[in-house]
Parts: C-alpha cells; structure tokens; sequence
C-alpha cells in the first residue's frame, strides 16, 4: 500500500508498550470497516475479518508479528455475475523495524545490491514513530488471499468449447502438398 493511501481497516498497537515475551492479540473489524474494505478490495460484501495474533518484540527495537487472519466476502462470479461466498484463512507473519535501525537503513540504500528468496521471510516494514498498523497488516494479507476470478460452482460459458490438444497443434504448412502429384 502506497504511503498516502488510507487503509480501511486499522488497529495501531504502540510499540513501546510491547514486552520481550509473547501478546496474544485477537482482531474483529467492524461493520463500518467491512464496509469500507469491501470498497477498497472491490468486492460485493465482507462480512467478517477476523485475526488471532502473537506480537512480540524482536530484535532490539523491532516488533514480529505471527498468526492468522480468517475473512467472510462475497464476490461476482465472473461467468454468470451471481454472489459468490468466499472463506479466507491465512497465515500471517510481518516483522517491523523502526527507520533509524540499521536493517531499515540497508532496506533504503538504493545503490545496494540485494538479494530476495521469493520463498523465504520477507523484508521487514519500515515504521516511524512508536506506533505500528497491525489492522492494515491484516488487512493486506486478507486482500492477498482474495480469488481475483471467483467462479460460481458449475458455471460455464455456455456454447463456448474449450480447446483441444488437437486443437493447439499448429497446422503443418506442408501437408496440403502431401496429395499434390508430380505429372
């Protein structure tokens, strides 16, 4: 999400307030912010977000955020434009870093090299302040699990035929020469 882009969903948890060992946090947004995140994630309804979350200091002067996050939407079938439910339920792992640490630094360093594992953890987010949005962390990884084409079970085109392996096959130029006779 873009810096000065609001998020729909937000829950700030002050960082300087977090202990060392293990804060069970649990997470429901409202009816005014599902309706707020069914307009920013451009589906017809949500009717639940929820969270389950241990937060935790890491590091010197971070915060690791670990859990689930569990959404109720609805969504346009993308054949027949009927409702459909959808059941979201996702990991959640985010760790935050403030911006004088050194690892934002080594984030920000634009002539650095760096290197991602795609299937590794990925780079912590940067915070400024002594707050963090836990909400907006959910509300992200929520918004990524969502199913860009929803389809309603048992739709289909109808009068529309899928192709065939016979039909991939590219026609061999030469083969109307195959008949063709030498006189």
């Amino acid at each position: 999400m873009k810096p000065d882009e609001i998020s729909a969903y937000s829950h700030p948890v002050k960082v300087s307030t977090l202990s060392a060992s293990l804060t069970n946090l649990r997470l429901e947004a409202d009816a005014q912010a599902l309706e707020a995140l069914a307009r920013q994630w451009n589906v017809t309804e949500v009717r639940s977000l929820k969270a389950d979350l241990q937060i935790a200091r890491w590091k010197k002067d971070g915060v690791r955020v670990k859990g689930r996050v569990m959404a109720d939407l609805v969504q346009e079938c993308v054949v027949t434009l009927e409702p459909v439910e959808s059941h979201i339920d996702e990991p959640v792992e985010a760790t935050y870093v403030p911006d004088g640490s050194k690892l934002a630094r080594a984030l920000t360093v634009e002539t650095a090299e760096m290197v991602v594992d795609p299937d590794g953890p990925d780079a912590p987010d940067i915070f400024v302040g002594d707050t963090i949005d836990i909400g907006q962390t959910v509300a992200e990884h929520a918004a990524m699990a969502i199913d860009p084409y929803p389809k309603k079970a048992g739709a289909a085109f109808p009068g529309h035929i899928e192709s065939t392996e016979k039909d991939d096959k590219r026609p061999n130029p030469f083969a109307a020469l195959k008949d063709w006779k030498k006189d």
